[in-house]
């Protein structure tokens, strides 16, 4: 498992893309990428040039984004002008036996 924590200038995704990562029998990445996107949150209007970043280092792996069973927003805002939305996602192998096929439990 790759596990990623990327900060808001996207510091983690652009090393893994910009080095030759050799890492061997990995099956998924995940974790708090910090980019709020169209892509996974439809309730998210736009698209960011960063989502491209994590879509790139996922290919490099030859991972594709997941989805779970249930919609779970990972984000929840403080400021009532924002809106909640999802920074937390995965990508697997689409072969493996995990792929759109997990839940996510939200925090209580």
């Amino acid at each position: 498992m790759i596990n990623v924590y990327s900060n808001t200038n996207q510091s983690a995704l652009k090393y893994l893309k910009d080095t030759e990562v050799n890492v061997h029998n990995v099956l998924v990445m995940a974790d708090d990428f910090n980019i709020r996107d169209s892509i996974w949150n439809l309730l998210f209007l736009f698209y960011l040039i960063h989502s491209n970043l994590s879509v790139d280092v996922a290919d490099s792996f030859d991972f594709m984004l997941s989805c779970s069973t249930n919609e779970v927003l990972t984000r929840y805002s403080d400021n009532v002008n924002n809106v909640n939305s999802v920074i937390n996602f995965i990508f697997f192998k689409q072969n493996s036996l995990e792929f759109d096929n997990y839940t996510i439990y939200p925090k209580l």
